[in-house]
């Protein structure tokens, strides 16, 4: 049981420092489920790249707390058309 316990906390140490994640790697990096992640992706336009591998510095990005770029789009367009 101690050696299964072993492997997790090795793989999540792992995923610390990997510069590309799979999908599912991303999903435990980020602490999201799918639809989650892939909705949080889309807000701050991050994308997979050719091989379906996420940046980790992108996903840094998202969970920054930062305000996401689509919305920050969406609050000075609508102001522009505020009189």
């Amino acid at each position: 049981m101690a050696q299964s316990e072993e492997r997790i906390v090795m793989k999540a140490v792992a995923l610390c420092f990997k510069p590309f994640l799979k999908p599912e790697e991303a999903q435990i990096y980020c602490n999201l489920e799918r639809t989650q992640l892939a909705k949080r992706c889309e807000e701050f336009l991050v994308f997979k790249n050719d091989s379906g591998y996420y940046k980790r510095e992108d996903l840094d990005r998202m969970m920054s707390g930062a305000p996401s770029p689509l919305l920050d789009a969406a609050k000075n367009h609508s102001s522009k058309f505020k009189k």
